[in-house]
């Protein structure tokens, strides 16, 4: 196929937390009896934000289970089909020799829109910067009753913040466009149906996107 590359197609939109978000950071900064749980943050403002390979991972997974293509071994997919739209999008799995080209999807970290970092900064006083401290603890199957190993800690960005999300599509000659929008446009749909980050399957990460639009920049 032609490699030439013919217009990227931008997705933008607001990412709105509808549950406390957690992508986990380092503990390499903890201090003594700090959080044991933190989440990833920016290195110079200290805000947290989130990185586009999670993101990206979260809409490769959703629309592989869409395609049935989970492979046994829980890798991700990977073929040399030039039909493979999880491929050809996202890039195929550990194979080198394929004959249609780069992945054609970019996902830029999403950085706290300007309204969400000021109200985090005005409201929230919590002992971690700009975030939600949420107390977990397990629970003994047989007596009903707390754990003896104490509760966690798990910091959270709280409900409500909201992220820049920034999504490039790269479009080459022979691409089919219409396919490759429109499959990228479901996964922005199922993410919403399921969940970002950590602990999903416990009440974390239900996002949903507002305002999204596209814009096309022709490569001349």
């Amino acid at each position: 196929m032609s490699l030439k590359l013919k217009k990227y197609i931008e997705f933008r939109g607001t990412l709105v937390c509808k549950t406390g978000l957690r992508i986990g950071g380092s503990k390499d900064d903890i201090e003594i009896g700090g959080l044991d749980n933190p989440i990833i943050r920016d290195p110079l403002s200290k805000l947290p934000y989130m990185p586009g390979s999670s993101l990206k991972g979260k809409l490769r997974s959703l629309l592989e289970y869409k395609e049935g293509k989970i492979t046994p071994n829980g890798e991700p997919h990977g073929c040399k089909d030039e039909g493979c739209l999880i491929c050809t999008v996202f890039g195929p799995h550990r194979v080198s020799d394929r004959e249609f080209g780069p992945s054609r999807i970019i996902v830029r970290d999403a950085m706290l829109t300007d309204e969400s970092e000021q109200e985090l900064k005005e409201k929230l006083e919590s002992g971690s910067l700009y975030t939600e401290i949420k107390q977990e603890v397990s629970i003994n199957r047989r007596t009903g009753t707390a754990s003896r190993a104490g509760p966690r800690q798990m910091e959270r960005v709280p409900a409500g913040s909201a992220f820049n999300l920034n999504i490039a599509l790269r479009i080459f000659e022979e691409d089919d466009e219409e396919k490759l929008v429109n499959f990228v446009t479901s996964g922005l749909e199922l993410v919403q149906q399921d969940y970002i980050g950590g602990a999903g399957t416990r009440g974390y990460g239900w996002i949903e996107i507002r305002g999204l639009n596209k814009n096309e920049y022709e490569v001349d």
